[in-house]
């Protein structure tokens, strides 16, 4: 059997910091041009599933210091050509994760060395150059392939510079640092299947609460306060925070007459009062299904029920609805919960939820609650929503046909993170990813079918970079495995529709 990786290093020294990457071959190529076009007709006739370039470089971009990595995501020949090497993300996140100082972008190939006054020359075209990867590209022939070069000259530097002798060993040290992540790379490649579970991403809400900052952005400009994240996603939130939205966590960082939107997750009755005061223009983002909860608290509450308000303490929806009716709610999280609370009138309890829960763990809870409470009413209509009961359906049968589940989520988002626990209970290996940057290979050997979903509050461009960095590492067959298909629609605020 061929090793699974072949490894190209243009020096003896590279060849000797590199070592013996698990599971791989290094030859080494030769320096310049010339050498690198005979290794990489050379490269065409190994067996081996993926092609990887390791070695030295010269540092172009000042960020670069000695020591650090270059995962070239583009190479730059002599004649300007660029050719995409799409598995860099992946394996600079498993550069990164072993301590090393990653750049990620476009290395240049030249055909003699450049000093410090030529390499500035080159600033904004490329991070660094070398003298061999663009030639040695050519012998991957299809198969992945990876180019990891470590700066051993900086910017402004030359192979003169009496701080090489420093700079040199620091850059040698790194290059054999980046050995393990070559071989966990190569373990991952191979041929697989992606399952992309559907539904998946932005449900309703999450919709109309990013059309409302985007358009208030539109009518009013910027800045546009919003109280608390308007959704739970890292790159929802940073993309708003480019256009002129401005998050804070508390409205007294609004300034007083200023807009505020109210996120999707809704707010307690008294920081609305706080915001009237403050004579603060309000545009409310309150998904619909979260102000249904509010009104059942509020009806129970009128009832004279005790509440049971099933959800996470610290989770901003159950903060908005507690906040109905404090003194009547108690906030149960779990089975071991459930079985402890107290009511002052057993015959008048009723319980909501947080609209993000995971199903099954929900309906635990709500048995247990009817065990020790008979008279136990509960909401008209499901508080758990509508996207979040499909798209744990939807990953729950993805799972069932998976190795591994891959979640587009971030930390914050209770949604995405039910769906991971939906897809372990399932038997699959499943893991919450902000994006391809936070996959580690190491999950992907072995693995021969992908399951892909994405959070209520996750954007489907996720996905699709999920699915590009996968696809760098072999051949995929990507099938959809749509459950149910979502048309629902939420109106905006009249005080937009009306501008």
């Amino acid at each position: 059997m061929p090793d699974s990786l072949l490894v190209l290093a243009p020096l003896r020294i590279e060849r000797l910091a590199l070592g013996d990457p698990a599971g791989s071959s290094v030859l080494r190529t030769g320096m310049g041009p010339d050498r690198a076009r005979i290794a990489a007709a050379r490269a065409l006739a190994h067996g081996a599933p993926a092609l990887a370039v390791a070695g030295l470089c010269a540092g172009v971009d000042p960020s670069l210091r000695a020591g650090d990595v270059l995962c070239a995501s583009e190479l730059v020949g002599e004649d300007g050509a660029r050719t995409a090497v799409p598995g860099s993300p992946l394996l600079a996140a498993a550069l990164r994760r072993r301590g090393l100082r990653v750049h990620v972008g476009a290395l240049a190939s030249t055909t003699r060395m450049l000093g410090p006054a030529e390499r500035r020359e080159r600033a904004g075209s490329a991070l660094a150059v070398d003298m061999e990867s663009a030639w040695l590209a050519a012998g991957a022939a299809g198969r992945p392939l990876a180019v990891v070069r470590v700066v051993a000259d900086a910017a402004g530097r030359s192979l003169a510079d009496p701080r090489m002798t420093i700079a040199g060993p620091r850059a040698l040290r790194s290059l054999r640092r980046t050995s393990g992540a070559l071989a966990e790379w190569a373990a991952a490649v191979g041929p697989r299947t992606l399952l992309l579970a559907g539904p998946r991403s932005f449900c309703a809400g999450v919709e109309r609460a990013i059309d409302i900052v985007e358009l208030v952005l539109a009518q009013r400009g910027a800045p546009v306060y919003v109280r608390k994240q308007i959704v739970h996603n890292e790159h929802v939130v940073n993309d708003l925070e480019a256009r002129g939205a401005v998050f804070v966590d508390e409205l007294d960082a609004v300034p007083d007459g200023a807009t505020v939107v109210f996120s999707a997750h809704g707010v307690s009755p008294a920081v609305r009062a706080d915001a009237a005061s403050r004579r603060l223009g309000v545009i409310d983002a309150t998904c619909p299904l979260v102000s249904k909860v509010h009104a059942e608290a509020r009806r129970f509450a009128t009832e004279g029920r005790t509440i049971f308000l099933i959800g996470h303490e610290a989770h901003e929806e159950v903060e908005g609805t507690r906040g109905e009716a404090a003194d009547a709610i108690c906030v149960v999280e779990d089975v071991e919960a459930a079985a402890r609370v107290e009511a002052d009138d057993p015959e008048r309890v009723g319980y909501l939820t947080q609209t993000t829960l995971a199903v099954d763990e929900t309906d635990e809870i709500v048995a247990r609650l009817r065990e020790r409470f008979p008279a136990l009413r509960g909401p008209a209509s499901e508080d758990i929503c509508y996207a979040t009961s499909n798209r744990q359906n939807a990953v729950r049968a993805v799972a069932r046909e998976s190795d591994v589940v891959l979640v587009a989520g971030s930390e914050s988002s209770s949604n995405s993170k039910r769906l991971v626990e939906v897809a372990r209970r399932e038997g699959a290996r499943a893991y919450l990813v902000d994006d391809e940057t936070d996959v580690d290979v190491a999950w992907l050997a072995g693995a021969t079918t992908v399951g892909i979903t994405a959070g209520a509050s996750a954007p489907e461009r996720i996905v699709h970079r999920l699915v590009a960095a996968l696809a760098a590492l072999g051949p995929v067959d990507v099938e959809e495995r749509t459950q149910t298909v979502e048309s629902l629609r939420f109106r905006l605020p009249r005080e937009l529709t009306t501008a």
